[in-house]
């Protein structure tokens, strides 16, 4: 296992792939993962919002993440989603990846219950304390409800175990102050993809992605050029993939990228219930995106 201190880079957020019947189509991920390592992606993160997480049995859950860090082969390391708003069921959660062979847990703040800063702690210290593994945290108020700030985000910080955050508040001011604030070896990831070429500027570590499904070998080559200092080039990959950034989420993610993937070759488009198939604007958005990248 990579250690935590190191971590960084691009880590893709992985679709799951489903068969027509709806179940897990292990072939098609274990392919897909081939696929991601050759092309250069640094990390995984399998279970996540991109993943599906939320509608994966407890079960599912432990059989993507197997399938995954098997395919892996320890070439890069894996972080599997397993957040809940029920910190029994996350413990549990974090229990079954972790013994499924995962190298951390990515944990989202609890959603729907709001829990205050108390709570928060508690439940974070639960997890870290069950996990016995890297935990990053993920702020995605959009999703959640609820953004973690700076001054909690610090506080959770000092937990042992906890290395570092998924940042997808959207907020570079809040990030700035972050970036300034944070004890060493703490890591920041980018959680959106736009907004990675900037917040690596300021000094985050990489990106946990979506486009980079659709696109591993170039977001990898952004993400290089940004830690390399190579901005010229890192900023043409921005504007290169940014239309495709963007298309991700006219709908619902996963749903735009899960049709990307399927018009790619790389799996069936089928997402779970509550979410439906992409309309035709998402298509026609998608498909112009993937040929502007050069992908199709």
């Amino acid at each position: 296992m990579n250690e935590a201190s190191r971590w960084g880079g691009v880590w893709t957020a992985l679709v799951t792939p489903f068969m027509e019947t709806g179940e897990l189509d292990s072939r098609a991920l274990g392919d897909l993962v081939a696929w991601q390592v050759a092309s250069g992606v640094h990390g995984l993160v399998p279970c996540g919002t991109t993943g599906e997480g939320a509608t994966l049995s407890l079960q599912e859950q432990e059989q993507v993440v197997r399938t995954v860090v098997e395919s892996a082969a320890g070439r890069v390391p894996v972080v599997a989603g397993c957040g809940t708003n029920d910190t029994r069921r996350t413990v549990e959660a974090a229990e079954r990846v972790v013994r499924a062979g995962a190298d951390g847990v990515l944990v989202v703040t609890p959603y729907y219950n709001k829990p205050n800063p108390s709570g928060m702690l508690a439940h974070y210290r639960a997890v870290a304390e069950a996990a016995g593994r890297p935990v990053v945290v993920y702020n995605v108020p959009g999703r959640t409800g609820q953004n973690l700030g700076v001054e909690l985000t610090l506080r959770l910080a000092e937990i042992p175990g906890i290395v570092g955050i998924k940042e997808a508040s959207g907020n570079l001011s809040q990030i700035m102050t972050l970036l300034a604030q944070r004890p060493p070896g703490f890591r920041v990831f980018s959680g959106d993809d736009e907004l990675t070429l900037p917040m690596m500027a300021l000094g985050a570590e990489g990106v946990i992605s979506v486009v980079s499904n659709e696109a591993p070998q170039a977001m990898a080559r952004l993400v290089e050029a940004c830690a390399e200092g190579r901005w010229e080039e890192a900023r043409s990959l921005h504007f290169r993939l940014l239309p495709l950034m963007r298309a991700n989420f006219v709908e619902s993610n996963p749903v735009p990228v899960k049709w990307a993937m399927a018009r790619l070759g790389r799996c069936r488009e089928e997402v779970r219930l509550p979410l439906g198939p992409a309309n035709e604007a998402t298509r026609r958005s998608i498909e112009a995106a993937l040929a502007g990248a050069g992908l199709l």
